[in-house]
C-alpha cells in the first residue's frame, strides 16, 4: 500500500472499492466520470482525485480500471480537476478496505470522503456534486446521503417479487438518518476518528450512524446529523431470487449483531477512548484480530436467534406501521414476507456464530447487473465526459426523476 502523490491538494477523495469486479468496473467508472462533479469543482477552482481499490481480486479488475484511468487523463474534459489511480490491495475485505481509504490511500488534506461500492451506478449526474454541497451548506450535519434504486423499479412489466422487493425498500425509507454502506459522503475530521474491525462485516454502516449520530456518544442520538441530499441517487441490482434474499439476510443479521455487540462495548469505554476510537479499536484488533468474533459467539450462545440483536421481532413491523393508511394496506405482504425471512436469516446466523464463524459474504449472480453493463457503457459513451459540461449546466435546477418510479423522495 502507498499514500496519495499527487501534487494538487484535492478537498474530494472518492474510493470506488471492488472485489473481482472485472465484469462492470468499467461501467461503474465511466458512469462515475460522467458525473458533473468535475465540471462543477474546475469552476470552483477545487480538485478531487478518484481512487480504485480492488482488493484481494483474482481477475483483471485492477487492469481493466487502470486502463480506463488511463484514458480519462487523456480524454475527460476536466482531467484538470482531478486525479485518479488504482491502489491494490492482496487481501480481501471491505472494512480493512475502508481503514485503508481513510487512513492510508486518501489524500490527508481532504475534506471529504466518499467510500462507494464497484457494483452501482449512478442515475441522477448531480449525484455526488449535490452531496458535497449539502455538506458544505449544513455545518451540522457529519455525513449526506443519496436515494438508492433497486434496479427492477425501471421495469415496465414487474413480478411478484419484484412488487415485494419495491414494498420492502419503500418501508426502509422511514428510517430517520438513513445512509447506505453502498455510497455516502463523510466529513474526513469524522472519519479519521473512526476504525473498522475486519470483523464487523455489514452493516458496517450501522456502526458509522451509531457513532456519528451521538458524536461518538457524547450527546444523545440525532438523526439529523446525516442529511439527504437532494436530486441524488444511484442504481444498484436488487436480490430477487429466494435463495439470494436468504443469503442476503443472513448476511444482514450476522452484520446487525455484530454491530450491536461492538457498539456495547464501545459505551462501555471511558469517555477519553471513545473520543479516540479509531486508535483504541486499531490498537486492540492489533492486539488480539480475533477479539470482536468472540465476543459476538459468546453473545450468541446466551440467547435465541431470536434475541440476537434488539427489535429483531418488531423492526420490519414498526417500519411498515410508519407507513399509515392505504399503503399498509398494500405493503402488508412485503412486511409479513421480510419478517418471515428475518426469522428464518437469524437463525442461520445464529449456527453460523456458533460454529465459530464469523466472516460471511456470498458473491451475488447479479446477472442482469453484467449484461446491462453492456448496454449501460454504451450509452454513457455516446454522451461521453463531455456530457458532464451539459450536466453541470441544468443539475442545480433539476427536476427530481424519482417521481415516476413511485419511490417517493427521501
Amino acid at each position: 500500500m502507498s499514500g496519495p502523490t499527487s501534487e494538487a491538494v484535492p478537498c474530494i477523495s472518492v474510493a470506488v472499492r471492488a472485489w473481482n469486479e472485472e465484469a462492470v468496473i468499467r461501467r461503474t467508472l465511466e458512469s462515475l466520470m460522467a458525473q458533473s462533479l468535475f465540471a462543477e469543482l474546475r469552476e470552483r477552482g477545487e480538485h478531487c482525485e478518484v481512487i480504485c481499490i480492488p482488493n484481494g481480486c483474482t481477475d483483471r479488475t485492477a487492469a481493466v480500471a487502470a486502463a480506463f484511468f488511463a484514458e480519462q487523463r487523456r480524454r475527460h474534459p476536466f482531467a484538470d480537476a482531478f486525479t485518479c489511480r488504482v491502489a491494490e490491495m492482496k487481501e480481501a475485505g471491505r472494512n480493512h478496505t475502508w481503514n485503508a481509504f481513510v487512513h492510508t490511500f486518501s489524500h490527508p488534506q481532504a475534506e471529504f470522503l466518499y467510500p462507494m461500492d464497484a457494483d452501482i451506478w449512478f442515475r441522477e449526474p448531480g449525484t455526488l456534486f449535490n452531496m458535497y454541497m449539502a455538506l458544505r451548506n449544513n455545518p451540522q450535519a457529519q455525513i449526506s446521503s443519496d436515494f438508492q434504486i433497486k434496479d427492477v423499479a425501471l421495469k415496465k412489466r414487474k413480478s411478484l417479487l419484484d412488487r415485494l422487493s419495491l414494498a420492502t425498500s419503500d418501508m426502509t425509507q422511514q428510517i430517520e438518518g438513513r445512509i447506505t454502506g453502498q455510497l455516502y459522503c463523510i466529513r474526513a475530521e469524522v472519519a479519521r476518528r473512526l476504525w473498522l474491525p475486519k470483523d464487523l462485516g455489514a452493516p458496517d454502516d450501522g456502526f458509522i450512524k451509531a457513532v456519528v449520530c451521538t458524536d461518538f456518544f457524547t450527546r444523545p442520538l440525532d438523526p439529523s446529523r446525516i442529511t439527504p441530499a437532494p436530486n441524488a441517487s444511484h442504481l444498484y441490482e436488487a436480490y430477487i431470487s429466494p435463495w439470494d434474499v436468504l443469503k442476503n439476510q443472513k448476511r444482514q443479521m450476522i452484520g446487525q449483531t455484530t454491530v450491536h455487540v461492538l457498539l456495547e462495548y464501545v459505551r462501555s469505554l471511558p469517555r477519553q477512548e471513545r473520543q479516540e476510537l479509531a486508535a483504541h479499536l486499531k490498537a486492540k484488533e492489533a492486539e488480539d484480530p480475533a477479539w470482536l468474533g468472540r465476543l459476538t459467539e459468546q453473545h450468541a450462545r446466551q440467547r435465541g436467534f431470536w434475541r440476537l440483536f434488539p427489535n429483531v421481532l418488531t423492526f420490519r413491523w414498526q417500519r411498515w406501521w410508519k407507513l399509515g393508511g392505504l399503503r399498509r394496506v398494500t405493503h402488508f405482504p412485503a412486511a409479513l414476507a421480510g419478517a418471515g425471512v428475518t426469522l428464518m436469516a437469524c437463525a442461520m446466523a445464529r449456527r453460523h456464530f456458533l460454529r465459530g464463524q464469523i466472516a460471511y459474504w456470498p458473491k451475488a449472480s447479479r446477472t442482469v447487473l453484467r449484461e446491462s453493463a453492456f448496454s449501460a457503457t454504451a450509452d454513457l459513451g455516446k454522451a461521453g465526459p463531455a456530457g458532464a459540461t451539459r450536466a453541470a449546466g441544468r443539475q442545480r435546477n433539476a427536476p427530481a426523476k424519482l417521481a415516476g418510479l413511485g419511490l417517493g423522495g427521501h
